[in-house]
């Protein structure tokens, strides 16, 4: 398989100075980004977050999920460490997109939990892949990192990809009583590792 390519440009943020890497050409047709600090050619392994796209918790500040607090928490463990890289993946909605994860909403305000909600518009509980991320860490000739997620199938997937998950670090950040049964279901249904 060959490569995706790249475009990168400066993107200071309030955490400091990241690279932005676009990818042009990942195997699912999509545009994902990577946001890298520090040297991408050390041998250390990289600190990496893999976080899937969630408009509502990234950019609105959503209670109901714990997308944007994960997401602000890597950014400031990747600057306090000063190396590290960010593969945002442009799969909203555990894949369903942006109209159907609106739709689950919707149903979980009537009772549904989010895989029942998934299940109910005919989805899989969580639809996402993350082979592209491993296309993205390949790209940028990195093989060994430290990740950060609760999220089993992160590690497996990049497992087999041939990136060598030194450690998985944990991310437990963004508990409210908003989100109590949205994480209770990530742990109970989903397995994620979360108390």
């Amino acid at each position: 398989m060959s490569k995706p390519t790249t475009v990168a440009a400066k993107l200071p943020t309030k955490w400091g100075d990241f690279t932005i890497y676009a990818l042009e050409k990942a195997s699912d047709g999509k545009e994902h980004v990577a946001l890298v600090m520090g040297d991408l050619d050390s041998r250390e392994p990289m600190l990496v977050r893999v976080h899937s796209e969630c408009l509502t918790g990234d950019a609105f500040s959503s209670l109901r999920c714990d997308c944007g607090p994960q997401l602000e928490a890597a950014m400031q463990k990747i600057a306090e460490l000063g190396r590290g890289m960010i593969i945002y993946l442009r799969q909203e909605g555990r894949g369903i997109g942006l109209i159907n994860k609106i739709k689950a909403y919707a149903l979980q305000d009537e009772g549904m939990d989010t895989v029942e909600a998934n299940l109910n518009l005919g989805f899989e509980a969580d639809q996402r892949t993350f082979e592209v991320a491993g296309e993205i860490l390949d790209s940028l000739n990195i093989s060994s990192i430290k990740l950060m997620t609760n999220n089993p199938r992160k590690v497996a997937a990049l497992k087999a990809e041939n990136i060598d998950v030194v450690e998985r670090v944990p991310m437990k950040y963004g508990r409210n009583p908003h989100n109590e049964s949205y994480l209770s279901t990530k742990h109970g249904k989903l397995g994620h590792f979360l108390d």
